[in-house]
């Protein structure tokens, strides 16, 4: 179960010192990752009939707008990812797609993206511990990013263990494709 947390609320951009280039790219991919987690959740719930399932995507799917409302917050508009409405459809198909097969496919699926997401987050606050600089953004992202452990630890905990082998080759793509979609979102 996902644990309550004080809403994510990011400080005024006029008070924050100015962001390096990489920074702005990491929460440039941010941005597009979150709006593709909602879409995904949204993809689930157009599709899902049951329960159990529509309860798991919709208390998600709010996390993930809390996530995306406060990157919107830090992240002008003109710094966004122009590539959003991609992200929108394919964030759509990745939820909408494994609903199609039930429970344990979409479980699998979450397990996959928010085990690429915990790593991708990992590599942000390690740099900001790095350079030591905007603590107040490495904050945000380490809430985000324990949030998003908390959803593939209870996917993972609702699959029942190892996947077949379609379920691994379907997380490996979406893993493969989580990957090359923040590479395309950091630079377009």
């Amino acid at each position: 179960m996902t644990h309550h947390r004080t809403p994510l609320v990011a400080p005024p951009r006029a008070s924050l010192p100015p962001m390096p280039g990489w920074l702005v790219q990491e929460l440039r991919s941010d941005h597009a990752g979150e709006t593709g987690a909602v879409m995904i959740y949204r993809g689930i719930l157009a599709v899902s009939r049951d329960a159990g399932v529509r309860d798991f995507a919709s208390r998600h799917r709010a996390t993930e707008q809390g996530h995306l409302d406060m990157l919107e917050a830090l992240l002008p508009p003109a710094r966004r990812s122009r590539l959003l409405p991609i992200w929108k459809v394919a964030g759509f198909l990745t939820g909408a797609l494994p609903a199609l097969f039930g429970p344990r496919a979409v479980h699998v699926t979450i397990d996959a993206v928010e085990s690429f997401v915990d790593h991708h987050y990992q590599q942000q606050l390690d740099r900001l511990d790095a350079e030591g600089i905007h603590p107040e953004i490495r904050a945000l992202l380490a809430q985000c990013q324990a949030e998003e452990v908390e959803h593939r630890d209870e996917a993972r905990d609702l699959h029942g263990g190892a996947p077949g082998v379609l379920l691994r080759a379907w997380g490996w793509i979406v893993g493969a494709g989580s990957a090359a979609a923040v590479m395309a979102a950091k630079r377009i």
